[in-house]
Order: C-alpha cells, then structure tokens, then sequence
C-alpha cells in the first residue's frame, strides 16, 4: 500500500516537470513575479514572506478551506503532512480528551505537545493541554499556518513540538451564509457578517451543527447499550476594530463555545460551556519600530461522565455509571512584544522583544462509583491547582544579503505550580486532604536558522532548537481509573525537553508550483509516561528518551490555470531510546505514531461553471499500546467535494466522505474495537453579499 501511495504523489509531483508556460520559456524575475507569495506570521512571531523565514511552514488558505470536503477543522488539518492527533477519529465524536496535538509525530498522547493560537491567543484547554476543535469555527479563518518544530523559544511552554495558528479575515464589508444538511443525521448553519464604517470596525460569526452520528462499536461485538456516537455544538463570537490614527489599532473580541457528545452509550458523554474576551492594540511608530500587546480571559467548565459495562466489556448488555467528573478552569493571559523598524548594517537587522504572562486555574471535580463499594472505596475526589507562568524572550533576523539570512531567538521561562490539593471522601465517612508544596522551576529555549537563496527558484533552510512543555495542572494533580487499573498523579514530574534540528529544501521549478522536502530529528527527554507499579496501578512519571527522525515531503501547484494539484507525505521513525525501569519498551514504536501519512489531491475549479475536489488520505500502521502488542491497521480513503455557482451570489455545494465507505479501526481497548467514520455524505448552499 506505501508503494501504492508512493506512485501516486511521485505522478502528482511529476507535473512540475511539464507545467512550463504555454509561449516561449519563463525568465527568473518573470518567475518570481508569478507565484503567489503568502504571508506568514508565526515563524518569527512577525508578518514575514513565506519564502523569507528559517522555518519550514504548511499553509492552508482560504480557497482551500472552502473546498475541503470536512466538516471540522481537525478533518481538514489531517490532510497535511506533519499533523497528527492522539486518535485516529474526528472531532466531532471523540472524547475531547483524546484530542492532543502532535507535530512530526512528537510524542501523541491525550496532552497535547504543540501549541494551537487564534490571533496569538492559546487555545489548548487550560487544565488538560488537549483541544476543543469545534470551538474554532471556518467561516471566519483567512488561513492556518503549520511551523512544525521545536517553537518554544518565541512562544514558551506547550510549543513543545511546534505550532498551529489560525489566523482571522480581515474585516470588510460582507454577509455570508451556509445551511447544509446529510445523513446520518447531520445539519448545521453558519454565518458571518462585517462592515466597515470609516475607523470602526465590526464582524459578527456564529455556527451550530448537529449530527446523529455513526455506532463506533464493530457490529460483531456490538451490544444493546450501543448507540450512535453524536454531537452537537454552537459558538458565536464578535470582533470590534477600531483605528483612531493611521499609526494606531485597537480590537476586542469575545465568543461563546458550547459542546455536547456522546460516546456511543447512556453513560459516555461529555460537554464543555466555554466563554473568552481578547482585547489589543497594534502602535506603528516607524522609526521606533511597532508595539503590539494582547490580554485575554477564558473561562469553561467540561463535564464527562464515565460506564462500566456489565458483566464485562465483551458482553455489552448492561452498563451502570462508574464516574460523574466537572472541570472548572480559568485561564488569563497578557502578551506584549516590539519589532524594530530595519536596521542597516552590514546587511539589515530585524529585533524583536517580548514578555508573556499565563495564569492558569483549574480544578477536577469527581462523583465515583466503584463497582465494589466497601467503607474505604473512594467515593468523591476534587483535586487542583494553579499554575503560573512568565517568559520573556528576544529574537534577531539578519538578512546578510537578499541569498543569506541569519536568525537566533532565545527565551527565558519560569513556572510557580501552588495552591494545589487533592480531597478525597470514603464511602464510610472518612476524609483525606493532602496539599502539595509549592514548586518553581525554569527553562531556557535557544533556536538558530539559515536561509540560503542561492537562486529565485531554490531555497535551503536549516534550523536547530532547544524547546520545552511543563507538565499540566492534569498531569500533576488528577489520578484517575479506567476498568481496574488506577494511574495516579505525580506532583513531583518535571518538564519534558525537545532537542532537535531540521534541514530542508524548496524549489520553484515552473511558474505556480513550489516543491519542498525536510528531514528531521529530534530526542524527546523526560516524556511524561504511565508507568506501570502494580497489574492494576500507574503512576505519570518522567521516564527514560525518544528519538523522532523522519522526513517530510509536499508538492503543490497548477497543472492547467482550471487545474491544481497537491502531494505530502511523511515518514516517521519515533523509537523509544531510554527506557529507566520499562527495559521491555527500548526500542519500541511510539504508540499511536505511524510511521507514514500521506496524501494526494486535484482540483478543477472553474468560477463560472464548477469546482471538483477529490483527496486519496492514507495513514500507515500504528500501535495502541506501548509494547506495540495491538496493532492498528494502515488505511485509505477518498474524498470528493464538488461545488456549483448557480449566481453571483449563490453556491451549491456537495461533499462526500470516505467515498468507498472503507471500514477502519481508530482504537483497540480492552477488547473492543472502535471504528472511524464510515461513509458520509453533506451539501448545502452558501450565500455571499458583498
């Protein structure tokens, strides 16, 4: 099957050997001028080419969104090559909690080990690290920027293994609506409206979505508790701008997310109710450079409620609560940073300085029902915390020549872990509180890069990073059971570190196509594990290495002006490398890493008449577990989107998931398979005002 894929993105890739201009040949500044150059933010944390920074960065625009046939913004980001989440399954029926983000296959785990941003704003739950993909609506997104890669330097803790951000449309006047319907069961509306009145600016956008979902229980093994796994969600926000002088922006934003799902029984559900208010302010000064800050606020409570299935999990027939858990966390932040103007001097310096401060709050509140209920069995536990977090950090771009830019970024972090407790009430009566010293710890985070350009048409760029995550508020105060093994917390764990560095290339070899690879390496240190003290009891401790090596591979660009194609693939080799007291996992595959992800797709688009989409999405095998015992079969699917303009204002539009409706298996636990999305078929119109 990697074969298969194989020929298929080297067919793709093949087309930037034949797409040369119709007349006469292409002259290098001609060249130039004709592939579109995006803008990227994240990179250098400052608007920079996306040809003109160190790193390497995936961009997806907003065409692209418009044409991808998924219904969230994780099914769509799966499509590229360094992506990954802990699961295999979407958003939209997956417990939250198993929605960590991971980079270059950067250690997968529930906890996530890349940071997400909306606008420079965290978007990674407070207490838990993982993500809430449905607040993040698309309607309103300009475009997402990939910078895998150890990021902490410019953006501290929980950049451990790079970075996503999503960055907003700018706000002009316009109504847009869609309304789409499929089955099973499925519906949603969304909309966004903006106007521009002189130096006042104003958008509003909101979405809610419902669908009925598909059983994720293999019909062999499926019982009479067994439903169909759903989910419903709403969110809403509003975006104010307001420019005083030319030199001067202010902004507010505020928004609404709430969630409901369930898990595929009575007793496997989950919400969260999230609210958020971001206020900021951009000051050009030129010749002293620009000022920008940031302050921000969440506050959301998630609930989940957990089954024990009766008599056992094979059996299926029967099921009774086991837990009732509430997680009220707050999260508040301010983020301040200046970018010099140019500097001349044997070439041209850009500075950039910066300050970040983080509160974070949380608490895990928990009704337990154990199977055996004796006098001492646990009935009650609340356990938290807060975490608080400072860094400061500086970064210099020197562009020696237009063909040489040098970069280093270093960053200073210091966390306080306080406040926190863990209660717990017997069945019998009895109480324990146990409060957990106050701890402090810091880290410093280096990054170097090198742009080479020895020509307009190639690119080569190299970097080398130091970065960090400290543990979450989860991690280090809630234990929690699933079946009858107890995994315990560790108050005590330390940071994880990511040392690492990255080479690629990037060509231009015809007008509108861009050909890039990068190789990678990375050692993972001190990874927060489950380790296994008893058969029935784990602690999270900071156990032993992982090394991370691989390459990444993409194509993209224009067979005809009404045809475009895209190609990526990634290979990974991530093996555990230092093993502390687990000798039986050296040498392992990292669980839920698979070594190759791929995927192909080609677009027609003509604005008259029609737009077609279809996407072959292959991910290899990979494991459930640590001792890569239980397997995960490899898998292929195919996408189509397909789009009709039937006015200037009005598109139909159709999209079909898993086209050969292929069966495929996201988990194996405890015996019980869980399957992916099966065949999933949506349209809908779409009205744009302008």
């Amino acid at each position: 099957m990697n074969c298969i894929v194989v020929i298929l993105l080297l067919v793709i890739c093949s087309g930037a050997a034949w797409a040369a201009p119709e007349q006469g040949s292409t002259s290098e500044p001609e060249l130039q001028q004709q592939v579109l150059e995006p803008v990227v933010i994240t990179a250098t944390r400052e608007p920079r080419p996306a040809s003109d920074v160190p790193a390497s960065v995936t961009i997806v625009s907003r065409s692209e969104i418009e044409r991808s046939p998924a219904k969230a913004l994780d099914e769509l980001l799966r499509t590229l090559p360094s992506f990954g989440l802990f699961r295999r399954n979407s958003s939209l029926v997956a417990d939250p909690t198993s929605q960590g983000l991971n980079l270059r296959g950067v250690g997968p785990s529930g906890v996530s080990r890349g940071l997400v941003l909306a606008d420079g704003v965290p978007v990674n739950d407070p207490f838990g690290g993982w993500l809430y993909w449905s607040s993040l609506p698309r309607l309103g997104i300009e475009q997402i920027e990939i910078v895998p890669g150890g990021s902490s330097a410019l953006y501290g803790s929980a950049a451990l293994g790079g970075v996503v951000q999503i960055v907003s449309r700018p706000i002009a006047d316009a109504l847009e609506l869609q309304a789409e319907g499929g089955a099973p069961g499925t519906g949603s509306f969304a909309g966004r409206a903006a106007h521009r009145w002189g130096a006042v600016a104003a958008a509003l956008e909101g979405e809610i979505f419902s669908t009925d979902g598909y059983f994720v229980v293999p019909e062999g093994m499926r019982g009479s508790i067994d439903r169909h796994a759903s989910a419903n969600h709403g969110t809403g926000s509003a975006r104010l701008e307001l420019t005083p002088r030319p030199w001067l922006t202010l902004f507010a934003r505020g928004g609404f997310f709430a969630e409901r799902q369930n898990g595929g029984t009575q007793f496997t559900s989950g919400s969260v109710n999230r609210g958020e208010l971001v206020l900021g302010g951009t000051l050009r000064t030129g010749e002293l450079g620009s000022l920008d800050a940031r302050l921000f606020g969440t506050a959301q409570r998630f609930e989940q409620e957990r089954t024990r299935i009766l008599p056992d999990a094979t059996t299926r027939t029967s099921e009774v609560l086991a837990a009732r858990q509430g997680v009220p966390n707050q999260d508040q932040g301010l983020g301040i940073s200046w970018a010099s103007r140019a500097l001349a001097a044997f070439g041209t310096h850009r500075l950039l300085l910066g300050a970040d401060l983080r509160r974070l709050e949380g608490r895990s509140n928990e009704d337990l029902y154990p199977a055996v209920l004796s006098s001492t069995a646990v009935i009650r536990r609340d356990a938290g915390g807060t975490q608080l977090q400072a860094g400061i950090f500086a970064q210099e771009v020197y562009d020696f020549s237009d063909a040489v830019q040098l970069s280093a970024a270093a960053r200073f972090d210091v966390w306080r872990n306080l406040d926190a407790d863990r209660f717990e009430r017997q069945n019998g009566g009895s109480t324990t509180e146990t409060p957990f010293l106050d701890r402090t710890a810091h880290k410093v985070s280096p990054r170097f890069g090198l742009r080479l350009r020895p020509t307009g048409f190639l690119t080569l760029r190299a970097s080398a990073y130091q970065s960090f995550r400290a543990p979450t508020l989860n991690e280090l105060y809630r234990p929690f059971q699933v079946g009858t093994v107890r995994t315990d917390a560790n108050e005590n764990l330390g940071p994880e570190t990511l040392r690492g560095a990255e080479a690629g290339v990037e060509v231009v070899p015809a007008r509108d196509w861009r050909v890039r690879a990068t190789g990678f390496l990375n050692l993972l240190d001190d990874p927060v594990t489950n380790v296994t003290l008893a058969p029935d009891r784990q602690q999270r401790q900071n156990l032993g290495q992982a090394r991370i090596r691989g390459a990444e591979l993409e194509a993209r660009g224009r067979l005809h002006p009404d045809w475009s194609a895209t190609a990526s693939c990634t290979f990974v080799d991530a093996r555990v490398t230092e093993a502390g007291t687990q000798p039986q996992l050296l040498g392992k595959q990292l669980l839920q890493d698979p070594r190759f992800r791929a995927a192909v797709s080609l677009a027609f688009e003509d604005a008259r008449f029609l737009t077609v989409r279809g996407q072959l999405r292959y991910l290899g095998r990979q494991f459930e577990d640590d001792r890569n015992e239980v397997p995960l079969a490899g898998y292929l699917v195919v996408d189509l989107f397909l789009s009709r303009r039937v006015s200037e204002a009005v598109d139909l539009f159709l999209a079909v998931e898993n086209l050969l409706d292929r069966t495929y298996l996201v988990g194996r636990q405890g015996g019980i398979d869980s399957l992916g999305q099966p065949l999933f078929v949506h349209g809908g119109v779409r009205l744009r005002l302008e």
